[in-house]
Formats: structure tokens, C-alpha cells, sequence
């Protein structure tokens, strides 16, 4: 699938977020989310998979007083059979958060939410494109993003890195150029 360009209602949505935000980091990112998920694009749950309090302390520290329909959808109980993964996830991304603070902690909540959708993660959290989503991990988990040097796809290489924690080495072949599955890990999101 090619990259995603959002729709005149998307870039409004967008627009208004950016309006009241200010520039801080991971606002763009956050306002293409919040914004896909008003026009039914990801798969992201209510609130960007983030409990209501996390929710509005973002809103509230990214894009303060921005009403959306969103933000009273009620929550669902549709990724909660994956628990533990979740938490390894999110602890996998708070081991490599470059900020202390509760952006980064929001922002890693976001992607274990994300990771648990079936696309492409850019697609699943309603980012524009890949290289938003590339950009969006570097400069919140910038460690992470540099084990990343041959530009995996970031979901495979998330659970690569879980894999590797845990000595588990599942790949059948020596190297990553002579596996049968390297155009599922290494190919374009096209």
C-alpha cells in the first residue's frame, strides 16, 4: 500500500490540533493520529489506546482545550488477551525513551496499541507515512531507532528485539540476505 494522504477533513482536523499546539515535540504526530482516528483511518482503540486520564493530560499538554469527537468513545476490551506483550513492548520502549517525562510514556502507550494492529504500524496508528513513524521513534526512543540500521519493518523489528531479549533466535538462515522471509521484513510499505 502506498503512503496515506489524508483527506480534507483529515488535514482540517490536523490543522485545528496544530493551531492550538505549542510545538512541542510529537505534536505533528499526535495531530495526524488524533485526526485519522476522527475520520475512521487505523485501527487504533478510543484514545489512542491510552486510559482516559493519559488521554486528556495529552490533549491537554499537546493541544490544549481542542475538543474532538473522539474523545467519548468508550474503551474496548479488544487487545487486553495480550497483556504480557503489551508490557513487554511498552517496557522495551521506556528502556530506550531518550525523555524522562510523560510525552514519551504516552507515546510508547500509542505504539503497544498500535503494534497490536494488523497493517503496517504508520497505517495501524493513522500516520501519514512511514517516514513519520520513523521520525516519531527516533526522536523518542533514539536508541531503539539505531538498532534499527538496516531499516526493518518497525513492528518485525519491535518483536525482533523482544525475541533477542529473551535468546530466542528464530531466523533459519545465517543472515538476514539469504532468509526466505527477507522481503517480508526488509521490503517497502508499497
Amino acid at each position: 500500500m502506498s503512503e496515506a494522504l489524508p483527506d480534507d477533513y483529515v488535514s482540517s482536523v490536523h490543522a485545528r490540533l496544530m493551531a492550538t499546539s505549542f510545538g512541542q515535540n510529537n505534536d505533528d504526530a499526535l495531530a495526524c493520529m488524533l485526526a485519522s482516528q476522527c475520520a475512521g483511518i487505523g485501527s487504533m482503540m478510543p484514545r489512542l489506546g491510552l486510559s482516559p486520564e493519559a488521554y486528556t493530560a495529552m490533549k491537554q499538554t499537546h493541544f490544549p482545550g481542542v475538543e474532538l469527537p473522539i474523545d467519548y468513545m468508550l474503551d474496548t476490551d479488544q487487545h487486553d488477551q495480550r497483556f504480557d506483550e503489551q508490557n513487554e513492548l511498552r517496557t522495551l520502549f521506556l528502556a530506550h525513551r531518550s525523555d524522562p517525562g510523560p510525552s514519551a510514556e504516552w507515546i510508547a502507550d500509542i505504539l503497544v496499541a498500535g503494534t497490536m494492529g494488523g497493517n503496517h504500524l504508520w497505517q495501524d496508528l493513522g500516520l501519514w507515512n512511514r517516514k513519520d513513524l520513523s521520525s516519531l521513534i527516533t526522536s523518542n526512543f533514539p536508541a531503539l531507532a539505531k538498532k534499527n540500521d538496516r531499516d526493518m519493518k518497525w513492528k518485525k523489528f519491535f518483536y525482533k528485539q523482544l525475541c533477542i531479549q529473551e535468546g530466542i533466535y528464530t531466523c533459519r538462515s545465517p543472515s538476514c540476505e539469504v532468509c526466505p522471509e527477507y522481503k517480508e521484513c526488509f521490503s517497502t510499505d508499497d
